[in-house]
């Protein structure tokens, strides 16, 4: 038996250990190591689909794991940092007492709550429904329906990014605004299964001819990075799918 062909699920399971950490930072209300994990899961989750195309071992207990590991990574942590902001944007506008109920901050033997902020764990409800659509999904081979979950994941994991390093406090204001928080939330529930088709980063080949919009889009993001820094990535998000509605093939 060849030993390549564990390969690709080895690395897997490396992104699957790398958002198992992630969940265990984020849970601890340390957003910066838990994004440090998931960029680190996601860097594993995109090679061990081209290993597995290169080495040619590419299977359906490969396709299940894949998916297994990305509900964590991509799918759970982002869902459990978008609760914590919930909760700690309540709690900054606690004094307001515009609450009742679903603002409240409520207490049980140390962990608190905000009921209000469970919205934020529909975003790992949405994640686990795309990649259920997709493993079922013969078609989706040089394109995604829908925004993919590690792109949402990089989406909900720069807020806690540019607030920690870009430290500007209009922005941060918007960020810890609860209502923002929660539009974000279901506005990401919608992306992640919207029926749009949107463009896969896999070359075939590296001409220009064939691949003009990844080329674009990655110069463009480069650019937005190195002007905005962790502030580009939402743009990033919109640029993607901008792009992609623009593009006539896939």
């Amino acid at each position: 038996m060849s030993f390549k062909k564990f390969i690709p699920n080895f690395i897997t399971l490396l992104n699957l250990f790398s958002g198992s950490i992630a969940v265990l930072f984020a849970v601890n209300d340390n957003f910066i190591a838990a994004t440090f994990f998931v960029f680190l899961g996601i860097f594993f989750d995109f090679f061990d689909g081209f290993f597995a195309r290169k080495l040619e071992v590419q299977s359906d207990l490969g396709l299940q794991l894949d998916s297994l590991a990305d509900m964590v990574t991509s799918g759970l942590v982002p869902g459990i940092v978008m609760f914590k902001l919930i909760t700690l944007s309540c709690e900054e506008t606690a004094f307001l007492d515009l609450s009742g109920e679903w603002n409240s901050i409520m207490h049980f033997d140390g962990f608190k709550l905000a009921p209000i902020a469970l919205v934020g764990l529909f975003i790992t409800l949405a994640s686990a429904y795309r990649l259920a659509k997709f493993n079922i999904d013969e078609d989706q081979q040089g394109y995604f329906k829908g925004l993919p979950t590690p792109a949402n994941a990089l989406l909900i994991l720069s807020l806690p990014m540019i607030m920690q390093f870009q430290d500007n406090d209009l922005i941060n204001n918007m960020i810890l605004n609860k209502w923002f928080l929660i539009a974000l939330s279901l506005l990401s529930c919608y992306l992640l299964n919207a029926n749009t088709k949107l463009f896969a980063l896999k070359f075939k080949d590296w001409s220009f001819g064939n691949n003009a919009i990844r080329y674009v889009f990655m110069l463009l993001s480069l650019v937005l990075i190195i002007i905005l820094h962790f502030a580009a990535i939402p743009l990033i998000i919109a640029l993607y799918i901008i792009l992609s509605l623009l593009n006539k093939k896939h």
